[in-house]
């Protein structure tokens, strides 16, 4: 892993460009349209969309990657995204490659850029969507699940002030990824572990069912 993280850094200071305020646009359109798109519609499901997400909830997630690379310092070892050094996604590697050099204020702008984006949302798949709707909005009594509607809200917009995200319109297979991730422990963030509280009694197929589900979800 570390390896990995030293090869994420040496590529974040090729690719990165200053950011300040007055060019966060500049920045997002070039450095992060990358991976994330020109507008925040990212083109590849394993990299999140970012368009119209809640600045909060942007700023925080950025900050976490940039308190991995500083190694806990001045941002405390619990406000790291992930619980492992050695089980960091690729993608999350470069992000912390990439967040490393990031002020406070680059943060605010980036975040502010993309939450003025539109996104895009996609389309759920006919086999899960029934399903991955039950479960959204009604969740599972059996197995102690309770409905994602009660933070994510009816469109799947969040809650900007809690940070609970956006996440209808979100690509399918990153909601998968993070759901599990949220399921084995290894991403944490989450206000009093409620994402792992609540992935921990999530099957795989309720998983891809509920993420198809908000895929399509506008």
């Amino acid at each position: 892993m570390k390896t990995l993280l030293a090869a994420a850094g040496a590529l974040s200071v090729l690719l990165a460009l200053p950011v300040h305020a007055g060019d966060a646009a500049q920045t997002a359109q070039t450095v992060c349209a990358a991976c994330h798109g020109p507008d925040g519609n990212s083109f590849n499901g394993d990299w999140p969309k970012l368009a119209g997400q809640h600045p909060s909830y942007v700023a925080a997630q950025l900050a976490s990657f940039r308190c991995h690379a500083q190694q806990g310092k001045d941002c405390g070892l619990a406000n790291r995204r992930y619980s492992d050094p050695d089980r960091i996604p690729a993608n999350g590697a470069l992000m912390i490659g990439q967040a490393a050099a990031l002020s406070d204020a680059d943060i605010a702008a980036l975040a502010d850029y993309y939450a003025g984006q539109t996104v895009k949302p996609g389309v759920a798949s006919a086999a899960l969507a029934t399903k991955g709707e039950k479960l959204y909005r009604g969740g599972n009594a059996q197995s102690a699940v309770p409905a994602c509607i009660a933070c994510h809200g009816p469109n799947g917009r969040g809650n900007a002030a809690a940070r609970f995200p956006a996440v209808g319109g979100q690509h399918a297979a990153y909601l998968e990824t993070q759901l599990k991730a949220y399921r084995d422990g290894s991403r944490r963030g989450d206000q009093n572990q409620m994402m792992r509280n609540l992935a921990s009694n999530l099957t795989d197929d309720e998983i891809r069912a509920v993420a198809s589900y908000l895929q399509g979800l506008r």
